[in-house]
């Protein structure tokens, strides 16, 4: 490796200063990265699309605008991808769907808005089959593994997202989120993203399905990088207005801590490491309380799944909707017998949903965004799990096949992926997800800042401060040359 490999596990902000005081061209910093996912190739096959000759055409003209002191915006000459369920022009969103690749697409506007500023839109990153698993693989692409053990999933649907950027492949992304499709790779993968408030930025590109005209329930478009002011400066650009820089002093900072669940199962190991990230930030001065859920999780569980089992079975085939119809009165039956929110039962009514219960579930969310309200008025932020595991192998049998093995042996339901990330979804939180520790096995654990709807300054300031005292993003020792200096 070249003294300017190093860059690749810069974040954009340090990279952005490299590109300004002419220490790597726009076109090298491009090189290198393309060099790098190269030589990690099918081994981790999280940047699955490229269009090499426009990149390498725009930082050439970055490069030029420089040298004539010409405007160059904010991610001017930066190299940067885009996960695959959002529109570049020239590199139509998939979402692993062989047929959508036949379409003509426009950038997404949050491409547009990167690509302003000067961004070198360069690649694609992989995504599950219409972004919908927690694992990364489709029948067009394959699979992409996690950088920190060949083997493991990265997380999904974002997981080329954050694959790429703990590699060092790309400096910025822009992912997805209505499932902890952001947050979950984040904490697998060891970096930062952030799940906006829902509405903040623009869905307009996002696919499936295409050509939207409504924004999609739940759902929200987000960045993802190695630091917390890298996740401000992406946000800023994608929704057209700053996001404010004011610092966060710790000290006094009130956080609630909420890790005690009897219905949500947490890995031994995901809890210790979480306990031991919470008792640092008590020496840093957070006042660190730990809570209850501030919403009663049945009630929580059935009210997400409602929402989320309408819209992803909407489009469900004619054959597949008799099939589910006839499953219905059933589904209800066990429902009152006590059939819990991820069960069987719950999917087959959540996918056959009528209007009246939709409006139910509609109103039980308004509600609970009344109780969270309150409970901020108390806490700056919430500190929570973003999933019940770290990093686990692929499976790819049928979703109802699978389960979860816990460190200490006990397997659970696969579908206990949705619990600890659905407060902030169903209620429109804002979340920035940041590393928090690793395991005995080295593998990463993120943890969830959550703040009050519309405080995404907030909880990307708290992140940023900590990450100021205590660290953030390592670079996993699978993707560094031999003698570099990192852990």
């Amino acid at each position: 490796m070249t003294p300017l490999d190093d860059l690749l596990f810069r974040d954009a902000t340090d990279q952005l200063k490299a590109l300004s005081t002419r220490e790597v061209t726009a076109r090298e910093l491009l090189q290198i990265v393309v060099a790098q996912t190269d030589r990690l190739g099918t081994r981790l096959n999280a940047v699955v699309a490229r269009d090499l000759d426009r990149a390498y055409a725009d930082a050439e003209r970055t490069d030029r605008s420089r040298a004539n002191a010409f405007r160059i915006g904010r991610l001017g000459g930066l190299p940067m991808t885009v996960k695959d369920t959002l529109d570049v022009e020239g590199m139509p969103a998939s979402a692993g769907i062989r047929t959508m690749l036949d379409r003509t697409a426009q950038d997404a506007i949050v491409v547009r808005h990167a690509r302003t500023e000067g961004a070198i839109i360069w690649g694609k990153t992989n995504t599950p089959l219409k972004a919908g698993d927690w694992q990364t693989y489709n029948p067009l692409y394959g699979t992409t593994d996690n950088p920190w053990e060949v083997g493991l999933t990265p997380g999904g649907s974002s997981g080329g997202s954050a694959a790429a950027i703990a590699a060092g492949l790309s400096a910025l992304e822009i992912g997805a989120d209505i499932g902890g499709s952001l947050r979950v790779p984040a904490s697998f993968c060891g970096v930062f993203a952030h799940k906006p408030t829902y509405g903040l930025v623009s869905q307009a590109g996002l696919v499936p399905p295409e050509n939207r005209a409504a924004d999609l329930d739940l759902a929200v478009v987000g960045p993802v990088a190695r630091s917390a002011r890298d996740l401000r400066l992406l946000l800023s650009i994608m929704v057209g207005k700053p996001i404010s820089t004011e610092p966060v002093s710790l000290t006094g900072v009130r956080a609630a801590l909420w890790l005690d669940e009897p219905t949500f199962a947490l890995d031994g190991e995901v809890r210790t490491a979480l306990e031991g990230f919470a008792d640092r930030l008590v020496s840093l001065g957070i006042h660190v309380k730990p809570v209850k859920s501030p919403i009663p999780t049945k009630a929580l569980m059935s009210t997400y799944t409602m929402l989320l089992y309408s819209l992803i079975y909407a489009d469900l085939d004619p054959a597949a909707r008799v099939l589910y119809e006839g499953l219905r009165s059933p589904a209800k039956l066990a429902l009152a017998l006590g059939a819990k929110p991820l069960s069987w039962a719950q999917g087959v009514v959540g996918a056959t949903a009528r209007h009246r219960e939709w409006l139910i579930a509609n109103e039980t969310r308004a509600r609970m965004q009344e109780v969270l309200n309150g409970f901020f008025s108390g806490y700056d932020v919430l500190l929570t799990p973003v999933s019940p595991t770290v990093a686990f192998p692929h499976d790819h049998r049928p979703i109802q096949l699978r389960k979860l093995r816990l460190s200490n042996g006990r397997s659970i339901s696969y579908l206990e992926m949705m619990n600890w990330i659905a407060l902030a979804t169903v209620a429109g939180l804002p979340a920035t997800v940041m590393p928090a520790a690793r395991t005995d096995r080295n593998l990463p654990v993120g943890v969830q800042i959550i703040g009050k709807k519309g405080a995404d300054a907030k909880t990307l300031a708290v992140a940023e401060a900590i990450e100021q005292r205590l660290g953030g993003f390592h670079a996993p020792p699978s993707c560094l040359q031999a003698g570099e200096r990192r852990s």
